[in-house]
């Protein structure tokens, strides 16, 4: 069974270490806060001039003043911070970022990745993430395994104007979790009830399957 973009969400919470700084992108990595472990201690940070986000409000309980970079309401835990463009793009030019996590419409074999516009379609900039994929170290990609016509999303080459090249480190799809080495995707998980054959027929890049792949412990 495939999984639903909450599932993504808590699937890449594992990935979430105690002590790091990470950045969330829009889309599916927003929910991620949702999902982290409750006994490591974790700062999320919003390009907007956020650090200590947490979970979504509740509804009733949402403050308009308080969003993220989509604009969406959030809480923030005791600590947060609030600051300008400025500092909140120097902490991620500087590396102080351990983890990162963006959505994408189309990732390559070899970790470049397309995420922030489709040619014909109004859009009001790259925002952020041309600096976010720049400068991290550590890149995760939320994202469906496929489009809604079922053409994969997982790509030898990206189509659609590149945001960065080279760049994505692992990816988890409703599908899969693959790492992106050697320039291909190298299956590690599936999600539960998927097999390796619906997996390799939603991939249009190379897919590197060694022995026995295990389901997704979410």
């Amino acid at each position: 069974m495939a999984l639903d973009k909450n599932g993504i969400a808590k699937r890449i919470a594992k990935e979430v270490k105690d002590g790091f700084y990470v950045n969330l992108g829009i889309g599916i990595p927003t929910l991620v806060a949702n999902f982290v472990r409750d006994d490591i201690e974790v700062e999320f940070q919003s390009e907007n001039g956020v650090l200590g986000m947490g979970p979504f409000p509740f509804e009733g309980e949402e403050d308009a003043d308080i969003i993220n970079a989509g604009k969406q309401t959030i809480t923030t835990l005791a600590g947060a911070s609030f600051f300008d463009s400025a500092t909140s793009f120097s902490m991620i030019r500087g590396k102080h970022v351990d983890l990162t996590i963006l959505g994408a419409m189309e990732v390559a074999e070899n970790g470049d990745i397309a995420n922030w516009k489709i040619p014909g379609r109004m859009v009001k900039g790259m925002g952020g993430a041309m600096d976010l994929v720049a400068s991290a170290e550590n890149i995760i990609v939320a994202m469906m395994h496929t489009n809604k016509r079922g053409a994969s999303k997982l790509l030898k080459k990206c189509s659609l104007p590149l945001t960065g090249v080279g760049c994505v480190t692992k990816i988890v799809t409703n599908l899969a979790v693959l790492e992106v080495k050697d320039n291909m995707f190298h299956l590690i998980e599936r999600a539960p009830g998927v097999s390796v054959e619906e997996i390799k027929e939603a991939t249009e890049g190379t897919l590197i399957v060694n022995g026995e792949i295990p389901e997704m412990v979410l």
